[in-house]
């Protein structure tokens, strides 16, 4: 099994060393011509206004969104999350716009405001995972057809539709394999 992550910032090598310790090869995606490669794909944290930008100059945004709504598997953490979003509050422009979603960026506030937190969440672990945010975005909509994961705060912050994964956290920046063994079990 070969898993892409989205090779423009963020947690890149975090996330494929998470996927090679489960055994799966991890590649760097970094244009059109490798999304017929791979088996899944994820979309790390980062600035998702820049990873926008990169999706458009690469000519990404238009092949990765029709793979995905073909059946590619695809995680998005964080940044990701809102790349695949279908509205984003405060912004008249989304991205990928896969997810029947709404969240809203930063809602956490600031870098200083990042947080831990622990949630059990049943459909990816028989225990409580860590759960890191950074400068976390988190969803005030979700679709009809949109199963919420995990409510930290009273907000939703994993969410799960057919073939696309969301969190507004972190796996990750942990030491804790779960929701990556989730996502290989979704694919």
């Amino acid at each position: 099994m070969k898993i892409g992550v989205l090779s423009f910032q963020g947690g890149v090598k975090e996330h494929m060393d998470h996927i090679k310790s489960l055994g799966a090869d991890a590649v760097e995606i970094k244009d059109c011509g490798q999304l017929d490669e791979i088996d899944g794909i994820i979309l790390p944290g980062g600035e998702s206004t820049t990873m926008g930008k990169l999706l458009e100059i690469t000519k990404m945004m238009q092949p990765l969104r029709e793979k995905i709504l073909n059946g590619l598997p695809a995680w998005g953490t964080c940044a990701g999350m809102i790349l695949l979003a279908n509205s984003i509050e405060g912004s008249r422009r989304s991205y990928l716009s896969v997810i029947d979603i709404s969240v809203r960026r930063n809602a956490y506030g600031r870098q200083i405001d990042s947080f831990c937190d622990y949630a059990l969440i049943p459909e990816v672990s028989d225990f409580k995972i860590p759960l890191v945010f950074v400068r976390a975005p988190f969803i005030t909509h979700l679709g009809d057809d949109v199963k919420r994961l995990c409510t930290i705060r009273e907000n939703v912050v994993a969410a799960r539709h057919n073939n696309i994964l969301v969190t507004s956290f972190h796996p990750e920046l942990t030491e804790d394999f779960k929701f990556h063994e989730y996502f290989l079990y979704m694919i």
